[in-house]
């Protein structure tokens, strides 16, 4: 089930979690039954509402639920006085140990949010860069980022303001998400026939049109919370007698954690049924993304047709008075999706222009990604080269050293000085002008 099953749950306070913990009592005829002892019901199991923040929601939620002042508080503070607020000042009352408990709970989450900067920086390559996390800080607004350390009544007034005004946005997003996401499985669909031949995009276009004509053919689909459509489940789901209906015990067997109220998450199962008669997971033809998208338009139907008081809960009050007025007992027939399709032409040639403007972009960056590339590249043959010459040097260098021969020595006499020639043999005095080998006569 996607997210958008529980969203709401916490939009009462904190947007749902604080004020579900305490159930609305069912009417019951005080003459015939005693009353029972009084109990605090044990607050519903934590669901994540998908919020970016959800862990440091929660957590803030469960501390302030401890401490019996707010709690009080809580219990006799309105919608509307929450969302402005005013309960918020009551945080200057709760115990020593809460308020030391969430001011460690803060400390934790800026250091999160720091981290998550941080590592963002060096993805997007800001390694070399100092980051100004004060200004950084200030794009998460549910928080005073201007103090980092303590937890203090603008930290829970801007928690409670941020969490209710992003869940109440929370269905308009997915629909956006949803158009795109059905106008990109039309530009594919196109893209595809146009790598097709004649006698190919013909074939495509045929099987194209029987897939649609067979996820159309289905049983009638009822109204969302019209009393057809809960007698079906009534019977179907729940097995009682169609004959037997009633609404009040309706209720009371599908409110499944007993706390007066449908949430979003209760209501939705009540269409299981109806969404059943439309997808089936094993057909081809039928989209399991779009079949919650239906759920998330029923829910907001029913929401938006018996939630009076606009909490994002139906109490059993609101119910019962819904189920006295002609649309539950008369309603008209209930358009699905493929009735209603999700974009116009003109979006979709808007989105196909902007998907071209990217993939444009993306082409520029890669090619110049390519020239940087082929850059460094030749840039390292270069240095390579160099490295080469180097080492070519160097080992000639060695090689010179180690063949490097010192030139003969020449004989020298006792005191170092060139000896003079030897003397002739047999004692012959050479006369000036004569060889050495001409005799002399005496």
């Amino acid at each position: 089930m996607l997210r958008s099953r529980c969203v709401y749950h916490f939009c009462l306070l904190l947007t749902g979690q604080l004020l579900c913990s305490w159930a609305v009592p069912i009417s019951v005829d005080k003459t015939k039954v005693s009353p029972p002892e009084e109990k605090v019901p044990e607050p519903p199991q934590s669901v994540d509402t998908g919020l970016h923040y959800d862990r440091y929601l929660r957590e803030v939620i469960d501390f302030l639920e401890k401490d019996q002042h707010f709690r009080e508080k809580l219990h006799n503070t309105d919608m509307e006085d929450i969302k402005q607020g005013k309960l918020a000042k009551e945080l200057d009352f709760v115990s020593h140990h809460v308020r030391t408990k969430l001011d460690e709970l803060k400390r934790q989450e800026v250091s999160r949010l720091r981290t998550l900067i941080k590592a963002k920086q060096d993805l997007e390559g800001g390694n070399d860069k100092a980051v100004d996390h004060q200004a950084l800080l200030k794009q998460f607004e549910y928080l005073n980022h201007m103090n980092p350390h303590t937890f203090e009544v603008e930290d829970l007034d801007r928690l409670i303001k941020s969490a209710t005004n992003d869940l109440e946005n929370y269905d308009k997003e997915r629909h956006e998400e949803f158009k795109r996401y059905e106008m990109m499985k039309e530009h594919e669909r196109r893209e595809h026939l146009k790598t097709l031949d004649e006698e190919g995009r013909k074939k495509e276009e045929e099987h194209y049109e029987e897939m649609k004509k067979k996820h159309a053919d289905h049983p009638k689909i009822n109204h969302p919370g019209s009393q057809d459509q809960l007698k079906e489940v009534w019977e179907e789901a729940d097995g009682l007698d169609p004959e037997d209906f009633n609404p009040k015990t309706f209720f009371n067997l599908h409110d499944t954690n007993g706390d007066g109220f449908f949430d979003d998450q209760e209501l939705e199962a009540l269409f299981t049924k109806e969404l059943e008669k439309i997808y089936d997971p094993t057909n081809e033809e039928d989209d399991m993304v779009e079949m919650e998208e239906e759920r998330l338009r029923m829910r907001e139907h029913v929401m938006n047709e018996v939630d009076t008081n606009k909490d994002r809960l139906v109490s059993l009050e609101e119910f019962m008075v819904a189920t006295k007025k002609k649309e539950f007992l008369e309603p008209d027939s209930w358009e699905t999706l493929e009735q209603n399709q999700a974009y116009t032409e003109e979006e979709l040639r808007e989105f196909e222009e902007h998907l071209a403007r990217e993939e444009k972009n993306l082409n520029e960056k890669a090619v110049d990604l390519q020239k940087q590339r082929e850059e460094l590249e030749r840039q390292q043959e270069q240095l390579n080269a160099q490295k080469l010459e180097l080492q070519q040097a160097v080992e000639q260098m060695e090689r010179l050293k180690l063949q490097k021969v010192e030139p003969p020595a020449e004989d020298k006499g006792i005191d170092g000085e060139n000896a003079l020639p030897a003397a002739p043999d047999n004692n012959q005095i050479l006369l000036p002008g004569q060889q050495q080998d001409t005799p002399t006569n005496l």
